[in-house]
Order: C-alpha cells, then structure tokens, then sequence
C-alpha cells in the first residue's frame, strides 16, 4: 500500500515539474533563438523571451536548407523504415512464437544480441553491401565452385540504400515476440478449427489485435529514422537529390571555416523545422505509444 501524504505530493510534483522544465529549457532556447535578429541572438547573455523574427528566420532557414526537397525525402525514409521494420519484426516473431522448428531460440538469441550492434558498429560492412548488394550471393557462389556471374546492384543514391539497411530491428522483434506470447492458446485453436492458415491467422488475429504494440513501435522508429543522419550522410553523395533535413543541418550554419560567420538564429529556425514532424507524430501517437508499452489487455 503506497500511503499519501501533502508532503509526499507536493515533494513529487516538484521532481516532476523540475524534470519538465531541464527537458524544455534546450527546445525553449531554440525557439527564443529562432525568434531573434542577428545581433540579438549574439548578445551574452542572449535574452530569454520570444522575439519578433521568427517567421523571417523560419522562412530564409526553408529556402537556404531547400527544406522544399529534403523533407520530402526524409519523410520517403522514415515512412519506408517505420513501415520495413514493422512488418520484418512481426513477421519475424511471427516465425518464432508459432512454427516449431529447430534453432528457433537460437535464431531469436542471435537477433536480440544485434541489439548491442548498433548501426555504427556495422557501418563499414553494411556500405560495403550497400554498394554492391549481391556481392555477398557473388562470394557464397564462388565459395561453392559455381561459376554464376552476378550484375552489380549499387544502393547509393536511391531511396532503396536509404531504406533497406535500416529495416531490420531487432527491438521490434523483441516487443511483437512477448506480445504473441501473450495470445491465449484458445484463440489460435479457434483460428485452427474455423480452418484459418498461418497467412490468414497473422493478418486477420494477430495484426488486428497488435494495433497498439504497431503503433508505439511506429512512434520509435520513426523519430528514430527522422533523425538519422551518420547513414545518410555515408550512402549519399547526390545531395541536391537525395540529402535529409538532418543532413541539410550542417549546411544552414556555414561557420568560420567558409568564411561565414554562424548564423545561429536562421540555424535555430532550422532546427525547428526539422523538429516539428517526429513531434506532430509522437503528440498525435501519444495515447496508443503508451498504452502499446504497458497495456496488458487483449
């Protein structure tokens, strides 16, 4: 029993409302920033209240960052992975939880020990792949003697080297594994009896009743795949086609080495163009990111 006091209230509220405020402060002095003049932002201290520029600064920052093409793209990107990684985890777990064949727990092992590889460990091997896909089948045919010669299929600069390497997750699989753990075994032998196939069971019981887990799934993945930029930056050489607004960033603040002094009220415009999507999705995606988390009905 958790007992109630004022005291423990009024303690609580106070960690909270302290907790909200060093978590806004950094979004707040970039708003502030992105609403001053040149001069102004320059200024120590910088001034703390809203000024009267923003909608100038926000408008240079979209035609400097040609914010016109890379959230464009970037939304081609983060919809593609959310999208990829979704169905790769369920159908993955799908694989695991349902179908009794050898190795399974291993294989589920090995992919959540991917969890410690991030992308930046990997990095080095998955370009290599990115610029040449078929090169691993190429290796593996001549490994066994087949003398198969393979055409190059380079991902650089498409929306398809953007995308594919990003999809697999093994978080994704993780979450969809314990939730289907979680379907009664009544409800699979009535799929059986109604004489519903591995195909229909996952699209038509299993999809339906994962709307939650999909949707606080969707919300991570894309702020994740928004806001990558080490990827992008590696696989993409043709930026006037295919850069990212993460990407676009580092071009919105020249600095001294370009002989521009940083403009950091149009940079911080730019942030805020950059920040307002994975935001919109996360605050629209609220109720059904939490309840995905922690809700344990079926």
């Amino acid at each position: 029993m958790i007992e109630r006091t004022p005291l423990l209230n009024l303690v609580t509220h106070l960690v909270l409302v302290s907790g909200l405020v060093l978590l806004l402060m950094p979004l707040w002095i970039v708003f502030v920033a992105a609403s001053h003049d040149f001069h102004t932002v320059n200024q120590v201290p910088m001034p703390l209240w809203p000024g009267d520029h923003l909608a100038e600064n926000l408008a240079v920052a979209w035609q400097k960052g040609n914010f016109d093409r890379v959230m464009v793209n970037s939304l081609i990107v983060a919809l593609g992975v959310t999208v990829g990684k979704i169905v790769i985890a369920a159908l993955s777990a799908f694989s695991i939880v349902y179908f009794n064949y050898r190795l399974r727990m291993l294989v589920f092992w090995v992919i959540f020990v991917t969890l410690m590889l991030p992308l930046e460990v990997r990095i080095v091997p998955t370009y290599a792949v990115a610029a040449d896909a078929l090169r691993p089948f190429q290796a593996m045919f001549d490994a066994v003697g087949l003398s198969v010669d393979l055409p190059e299929w380079n991902l650089l600069n498409t929306y398809s080297g953007l995308i594919l390497p990003l999809i697999a997750t093994a978080t994704g699989t993780f979450l969809y594994r314990q939730f289907f753990l979680t379907v009664p075994d009544e409800l699979t032998e009535a799929a059986k009896m109604d004489g519903a196939g591995p195909v229909r069971f996952f699209l038509e019981v299993l999809m339906p009743l994962s709307k939650t887990n999909m949707a606080a799934l969707a919300t991570i993945m894309f702020v994740w795949s928004w806001n990558q930029y080490l990827w992008p930056l590696l696989v993409v050489t043709d930026h006037q086609t295919f850069a990212t607004a993460t990407m676009q960033l580092q071009k919105i603040t020249p600095g001294p080495a370009f002989g521009e002094p940083p403009i950091w009220n149009v940079a911080m415009a730019a942030n805020l163009i950059v920040l307002t999507p994975p935001v919109l999705v996360t605050i629209l995606l609220q109720r059904w990111f939490v309840r995905g988390l922690i809700s344990t009905d079926k």
